[in-house]
C-alpha cells in the first residue's frame, strides 16, 4: 500500500534529483523508495546478525585496561614475534 510523504528538501537537490531520475527513467519517488528499503534492510541485516555461540560465551569475559593503548600493544607483540 503506497503513503504519501512530505519531504523539506533544498530546491537545488531536488532539481538535480529530478534530472537523474530523467536520464534513469524513472520516478524520484522509485528512487527514494528503493533507497530506504536498502537502507533499512541493512540495518535489519545487522541487528539479526547471531554471534558464533563460542563467540557469544566469550563476550564481556575479557576487561581491557582504559589506559592500554591497543594498536600500540598490537604492534610490541608484533615486532616481537617477527623480529
Amino acid at each position: 500500500m503506497n503513503t504519501k510523504l512530505t519531504l523539506t528538501i533544498e530546491r537545488e537537490i531536488i532539481e538535480r534529483a529530478k534530472n537523474y531520475a530523467k536520464e534513469k527513467n524513472r520516478s524520484l519517488s522509485d528512487i527514494i523508495e528503493n533507497y530506504l528499503k536498502i537502507l533499512t534492510e541493512k540495518d535489519q541485516k545487522n541487528k539479526d546478525k547471531k554471534l558464533n555461540p563460542i563467540v557469544e560465551s566469550l563476550k564481556g569475559s575479557f576487561r581491557m585496561p582504559k589506559d592500554m593503548d591497543y594498536k600500540k600493544e598490537l604492534r610490541n607483540r608484533l615486532e616481537k614475534k617477527y623480529l
